[in-house]
C-alpha cells in the first residue's frame, strides 16, 4: 500500500511541530474530537498535511465554500503529489430547488445546470476510495447529501481480465446498465465504443485523459491497454481492470421495478389520507404526478425528480439516513473540518432548511412523504458517522472546545509577526483621535481600516475625512463588484490611505500595508461585534509589524474583554518565542504589484475549472450560444461577488471580456 508522503522544501517551524505531535498522538490513542486553534498566517494547512502523513489514514477535509475548498485542494495536491487528492463539491453551476409557496399558490419547478467536470471529479473521489487507502478528499458540506449506495456501487462494477471469455453484446448491456453511453464516433468520458474486435471504454472518473482498450481474439480477451484519448498513444498494458458505474445513482433494473410497487402502495395510502382530510385537489394532483413518475421509471428507468424516490428505491426504512460520501470511507478515517466555527453550524443547518421546503410540497400533494428521505444528514447522524474529528479554526466556538479532549494552540507565525496591540478608547472625541492616528500612518506610507456598523455611517465618515484632505474610500454591498476590486488595489498601491466599511474581513486575503484598524461602536452587542468577529478583525492587522487596533467604546463588553484577553495571550507567547530564538518581526516586504499578480493568478486558478467547463459546453462562434455562455459566467461572477470573493469575481470578469474581444459581443 502506498503511504502518505508530504513533498515540501519546508520543515515544521515555530509551534507547528508540537501541534503535529500532540494532535497525531491524540488521534492514534483514539480521541474522538480535537481542536487545532491556529492564528492566521501560522501555517495550519501545512500542519494538517503533516498530521495526515503521521497517522496514515484516509482523510476527509470539509470546508464551508467552494472557493476555499478549491484553494485547499490545490495546496494538498502540491503537498501529496504521489497520493490521491480528490475534490468533492456540489456539481451544480445553477440550482433552483423544487418548491411551493402556499401564500401565492406558486409552484416552482426544479431547475439546474450540472457541471460535468465537477461531476467527474466527484466520481474520481469515490473511485479512489474504493480502490486505495492513500486518499484525501477535500469537500464542502455537500458531502452530507445523499449519494448512491456504496455497496451497490461496488457490487455493480465489471471486472475484465486477459484470457477470460467475453460476450460483447452482454458486456455492452452491462456498461449501459452502469450508465455508460455507446458512441462509436466520439469517445468521451462516460462513453464506450465497439469497432470489430476492439472495445474502448472511457470511465468518467479517470484523473488523466486515459481510457481502456480491450482487444479480443474471437471471444477471448487477448490484451487490455491504457491509452491517451487525445493522441491515441498507448500508456500501459495491464492484465485486468475494473469498470465502476458512470453515475453514483445506479440500481439494477429488477430492483428498480420492485421499488415502483412500494411507491405505488405509498401513493395509494397517501391519496386516501388526503381525501379523508377533504383535500381532493391535493389528492388528485399527487395521484397524477406520481402515476406519471412510476410509468417513467418502469419504461425508461428514470424520471424527473427521481431523487425524491431515493428512499423506496434504495430500500431504506422511513427516517433512515441516506448514504453519503462519508459512507464510502473506511471506518478508521480522519476528518478535518476547516474554519470549523463556520462549517460546523452550516452542517447543522442543512437538514432543517431542506425539511421546511419539502413540508409544503408534501402537504399540498406535489410529493409523497418519502420525499423527506431525500435529505442531508442530521447533525447527530453526521457525528455518529464520523470516526475522529480535528476542528481547525482560529476562533473555535464553545461547542467545539467543550467536545474536544485537547485544544492545541498554534500561534507562532513563521514570519515572526505578532498579533497587534489592542487599545480601548472612549467614543467621545473619536474622530479627532482617528484623524491623528491615520495621519501618522500616512507619514509612514502605511494604510488604515475603519469599521463602522452601518452603510450611512461609512458614507458620512468618508465624506468627513475627504473634507480633511485625506485619500479615503468606502466599501459596502451597494458598491459595484469590480469597483471594490479596484478600491482594494488602490489601497495597496497607496492611491488611497484609508478604507472604511462594515465588515472588511473578506475584502482582501493579504493586506500587509495595513498597520492601523479603528473599530467604532466596539461595545455594541451583535454579530459584527461578537468575540469571534472581534478576534478576526484584530487579526487583520497582524500582517504588519506595527499593527495596532483601537476599539472606540463607552464601556467594556464581554466580547471585547474576551477578544483582548485572547490577543494579549497570543502576543505574549509570540514575543517570548521571538526573544528566545532571536527573531525580529518584519512586515512582508513584497512589491504591491507582486501581491496583486499572485492574488490574480491564484483566483484565476481557483475558478479555472468551472469557467473552462462552461466555455467548452458551447460553440462560441454561434451568437445565441455565446450569449448563454456569457449569461452563465455573469451569474457565476455575481455568486463570487455576493460571497465577497472579489479576486475570483474579477477572474471570471476577465474571461467574459476575453470572449467578447475574441468572438464579439
Amino acid at each position: 500500500m502506498r503511504k502518505f508522503e508530504v513533498v515540501s522544501p519546508f520543515e515544521p517551524s515555530g509551534d507547528q511541530g508540537q501541534a503535529i505531535d500532540r494532535l497525531s498522538e491524540g488521534f492514534l490513542r483514539g480521541d474522538k474530537f480535537q481542536t487545532l486553534k491556529g492564528v492566521t498566517g501560522s501555517g495550519k494547512t501545512f500542519t494538517m498535511a503533516k498530521i495526515i502523513e503521521r497517522v496514515q489514514r484516509p482523510t476527509l477535509i470539509i470546508s464551508h465554500n467552494k472557493t476555499l475548498s478549491a484553494q485547499l485542494y490545490r495546496e494538498f495536491k502540491s503537498f501529496f503529489p504521489n497520493n490521491a487528492v480528490e475534490y468533492f463539491v456540489s456539481y451544480y453551476d445553477y440550482y433552483q430547488p423544487e418548491a411551493y409557496v402556499a401564500a401565492r399558490d406558486l409552484y416552482i419547478e426544479k431547475d439546474c445546470s450540472i457541471n460535468k467536470e465537477i461531476d467527474n471529479l466527484r466520481l474520481s473521489a469515490t473511485y479512489s476510495l474504493m480502490e486505495r487507502r492513500d486518499v484525501i478528499v477535500v469537500a464542502t458540506v455537500s458531502c452530507i447529501y445523499g449519494l448512491g449506495m456504496p455497496d451497490l456501487y461496488k457490487e455493480m462494477r465489471i471486472h475484465v481480465e486477459t484470457g477470460q471469455t467475453l460476450d460483447v453484446k452482454k458486456f455492452a448491456e452491462q456498461l449501459i446498465s452502469l450508465q455508460y453511453t455507446r458512441n462509436d464516433d466520439v469517445l468521451d468520458r462516460g462513453n464506450f465504443r465497439i469497432k470489430g474486435d476492439v472495445i474502448e471504454v472511457y470511465p468518467p472518473y479517470m484523473e488523466t485523459d486515459e481510457a481502456y482498450r480491450i482487444e479480443l481474439d474471437w471471444d477471448e480477451v487477448a490484451r487490455i491497454r491504457r491509452f491517451d484519448v487525445l493522441n491515441r498513444s498507448v500508456t500501459g498494458e495491464i492484465d485486468e481492470t475494473v469498470f465502476y458505474p458512470a453515475k453514483h445513482f445506479v440500481v439494477p433494473r429488477d430492483r428498480l421495478i420492485e421499488s415502483t410497487k412500494k411507491i405505488e402502495k405509498e401513493m395509494e395510502d397517501r391519496v386516501e389520507e388526503l381525501r379523508a382530510a377533504g383535500k381532493m385537489l391535493e389528492a388528485e394532483r399527487l395521484k397524477t404526478r406520481t402515476t406519471y413518475d412510476i410509468e417513467m421509471l418502469r419504461e425508461m428507468g428514470t424520471c424527473p425528480g427521481i431523487e425524491n424516490y431515493s428512499g423506496p428505491i434504495s430500500g431504506r426504512n422511513r427516517g433512515d439516513p441516506p448514504a453519503t460520501l462519508l459512507h464510502y470511507f473506511p471506518d478508521d478515517f480522519l476528518c478535518m473540518i476547516d474554519e470549523a466555527h463556520v462549517s460546523v453550524p452550516q452542517i447543522g443547518a442543512m437538514y432543517e432548511g431542506d425539511r421546511s421546503r419539502k413540508q409544503n410540497l408534501i402537504d399540498f400533494g406535489f410529493r409523497l412523504p418519502s420525499a423527506f428521505d431525500n435529505r442531508p444528514l442530521k447533525k447527530e447522524e453526521f457525528d455518529k458517522k464520523m470516526n475522529q474529528i480535528i476542528y481547525v479554526t482560529a476562533t473555535p466556538r464553545p461547542e467545539e472546545v467543550k467536545q474536544s479532549t485537547q485544544v492545541v494552540e498554534q500561534i507562532i507565525r513563521p514570519t515572526g509577526l505578532l498579533d497587534p496591540i489592542v487599545e480601548v478608547r472612549p467614543s467621545e472625541g473619536q474622530m479627532e483621535d482617528i484623524y491623528r492616528e491615520v495621519k501618522e500612518r500616512i507619514e509612514k506610507n502605511e494604510r488604515s481600516l475603519i469599521l463602522t456598523l452601518t452603510k450611512k455611517m461609512a458614507e458620512d465618515l468618508t465624506e468627513y475625512l475627504t473634507e480633511l484632505n485625506l485619500k479615503v474610500k468606502y466599501i459596502h454591498s451597494e458598491i459595484d463588484t469590480f469597483e471594490r476590486v479596484e478600491i482594494l488595489k488602490d489601497l495597496r498601491e497607496g492611491k488611497i490611505d484609508i478604507l472604511i466599511g462594515i465588515n472588511l474581513l473578506r475584502e482582501g486575503i493579504d493586506l500587509p500595508e495595513v498597520s492601523f484598524i479603528a473599530l467604532l461602536d466596539a461595545d455594541k452587542i451583535g454579530f459584527l461585534r461578537s468575540e469571534t468577529s472581534l478576534i478576526q478583525i484584530i487579526g487583520r492587522a497582524a500582517r504588519n509589524a506595527e499593527g495596532k487596533v483601537v476599539m472606540y467604546a463607552d464601556h467594556m463588553s464581554p466580547a471585547m474583554e474576551a477578544a483582548i484577553k485572547e490577543t494579549k495571550h497570543r502576543r505574549e507567547v509570540q514575543e517570548a518565542y521571538n526573544k528566545e530564538h532571536g527573531i525580529t518581526p518584519q512586515t512582508v516586504k513584497k512589491a504591491i504589484a507582486d501581491i496583486l499578480v499572485h492574488d490574480k493568478e491564484e483566483a484565476a486558478e481557483t475558478v479555472g475549472i468551472d469557467v473552462e467547463v462552461i466555455k467548452n459546453k458551447a460553440n462560441l462562434f454561434n451568437p445565441s450560444e455565446r450569449k448563454k455562455v456569457i449569461k452563465a459566467l455573469t451569474e457565476q461572477m455575481s455568486e463570487y461577488a455576493e460571497r465577497m470573493e472579489y479576486e475570483q469575481a474579477a477572474a471570471v470578469r476577465d474571461q467574459i471580456r476575453d470572449i467578447q474581444a475574441q468572438y464579439g459581443e
